[in-house]
């Protein structure tokens, strides 16, 4: 990551009165607490489990092409009773035995085809008790099925629609972690800087009670020797009352920033609660090559929320092209080939009922006796009324999306342009802050010569001295909203990670 140079050196300088004997006083940078934000911010590390949970969805849409295995066995013993036949001849009773066992391997291609492999083995013995007269049997077959869609699911189907999804949803859940590392980035630094404020704000303050308790020590002694009216200590000691209840708010405003600031950088407060972030960067605003074009340009293509957009409209392109297949008649395509054999054998059959049984399988093996076939199968419905719902509808929300692009990038550009004009304003601010702070010290000095002289009164000088203090904070202000208005500006442009130079690994 960059380093964050900034202009007008900032530091705490002394303890502030509400702060703790046992805070811990710690000097930091700008480019170190976007470091340590980038570590332990708990909205990064929440944001960084969306890309991982995409990427689960995505891997387990594939499972659509997992083949499916199948097996299936069976055994089963069967006796017959004899029966008398016509012209009273008995039909003799027999006992029959036999084990069936068949498998399948099936599934989908990405092609959209479908394919099964079957197989099955059948071995089936009987005889008639007190004979010899045995039969045995043994059929086998294999056989491939391959079915190709033609029209309806050949170009895309639902597995292949889905997939193509959840790619694009894992390429926004990155976006979101880029986004949500700018908004992170910018908030430290906006935190960075009223930090820096605040800072500055006590100091403005103590020196503004610096100042009424000189008047006032001034006034009790020219009062004390006859030189001045009572009234006039008075004012001088409401003028001291009063600089020390705006000291007390600008140490609260403060104490809140450095909270802020702490909020962002780590993932457990009560690790930080006793520590007090001493800004070290300087804050000096220099002038910046403002070009709206340009920055129009990073905002339609860097900002996340743009890509987002993108990326949601390319998936709906998607969903209106599955839906226009859907609307095509159903005409698939197959060829089968397949393989049997049928050994048997009577007599003394059952001793060599393994050997039938090896004979179809050699039979199989061997490809002795094949079959092929081809067949094609044409279906719609009538009317076809949801597919062709479906399929307007998703226009529909397509024309819906490129609005509410196009209202994004409008929104994106009006704001980048209201954004720039506020950055420009800000940086003719401290300009003309830090001259009227020159002016109001110049102001006060000379009226408080005046008043050794006898030529001014107390009032006076302390309008003079609320001028400066007033004029002081202003400078102040205008310097961290110079700042506060280009981070800000780079915020919303999408630039933020690039000026610091921070890399995101796409999963």
């Amino acid at each position: 990551m960059k380093s964050c140079t900034l202009l007008g050196a900032v530091s705490l300088g002394m303890s502030l009165a509400t702060q703790a004997a046992s805070t811990t006083v710690k000097p930091v940078s700008l480019d170190e607490c976007l470091q340590q934000a980038f570590r332990n911010n708990l909205e990064i590390q929440i944001i960084r489990f969306a890309p991982e949970l995409a990427g689960l969805n995505l891997a387990g849409s594939y499972g659509a092409y997992d083949p499916n295995f199948n097996f299936n066995y069976g055994a089963d013993k069967a006796t017959q009773p004899s029966q008398t036949g016509v012209g009273q001849v008995p039909i003799p009773g027999n006992i029959s035995w036999s084990q069936d066992g068949s498998m399948g391997l099936g599934g989908l291609l990405p092609s959209g085809a479908n394919y099964q492999f079957n197989g099955n083995l059948l071995s089936q013995r009987s005889f008639l008790p007190g004979t010899t007269n045995y039969q045995a049997i043994a059929p086998a077959g294999a056989n491939v099925t391959l079915t190709q869609p033609l029209l309806r699911d050949m170009w895309i189907d639902s597995a292949r629609w889905t997939i193509s999804l959840n790619k694009k949803t894992l390429l926004q859940e990155e976006q979101s972690i880029r986004a949500q590392l700018i908004t992170t980035a910018a908030d430290v630094q906006l935190a960075y800087y009223d930090l820096a404020a605040a800072v500055k704000g006590v100091e403005v303050q103590r020196q503004a009670v610096e100042l009424a308790n000189r008047l006032l020590l001034e006034n009790k002694k020219r009062v004390e020797v006859g030189a001045m009216a009572p009234l006039e200590e008075k004012q001088a000691e409401a003028q001291v009352a009063q600089s020390r209840a705006d000291l007390i708010s600008a140490e609260q405003v403060y104490n809140v920033a450095q909270n802020t600031l702490k909020r962002l950088l780590t993932s457990d407060y009560g690790e930080l609660a006793d520590t007090t972030y001493s800004p070290v960067d300087t804050l000096k605003p220099q002038p910046y090559p403002f070009n709206r074009q340009e920055s129009w340009s990073r905002g339609l293509t860097l900002r996340p929320d743009i890509i987002q957009s993108q990326l949601e409209l390319e998936k709906q392109n998607v969903t209106v092209r599955f839906r226009r297949n859907q609307m095509f008649p159903t005409l698939d395509l197959s060829a089968t080939f397949g393989l049997s054999a049928q050994n048997q054998a009577g007599g003394a059959a059952y001793a060599n009922r393994d050997v039938i049984v090896g004979n179809s399988l050699n039979d199989i093996a061997d490809a002795n006796y094949k079959s092929y076939g081809v067949g094609a199968v044409l279906s719609f419905p009538l009317g076809n009324r949801a597919a062709k719902n479906s399929f307007r509808a998703a226009k529909v929300e397509r024309e819906r999306l490129i609005l509410r692009h196009k209202q994004l990038e409008q929104g994106i550009m009006v704001t980048l342009d209201n954004e720039i004009l506020a950055a420009q304003t800000s940086y003719e601010r401290v300009g003309a802050t830090r001259e009227a702070r020159i002016y109001s010290e110049a102001a006060l000095a000379a009226e408080q010569k005046k008043l050794e002289n006898g030529k001014s009164t107390t009032f006076e000088v302390l309008r003079l001295q609320r001028d400066l203090t007033t004029a002081s904070r202003d400078e102040v202000r205008a310097v961290a909203d110079f700042f506060r208005a280009m981070s800000i500006l780079f915020r919303d442009e999408g630039s933020t990670l690039d000026r610091l130079g921070v890399k995101i690994e796409a999963h």
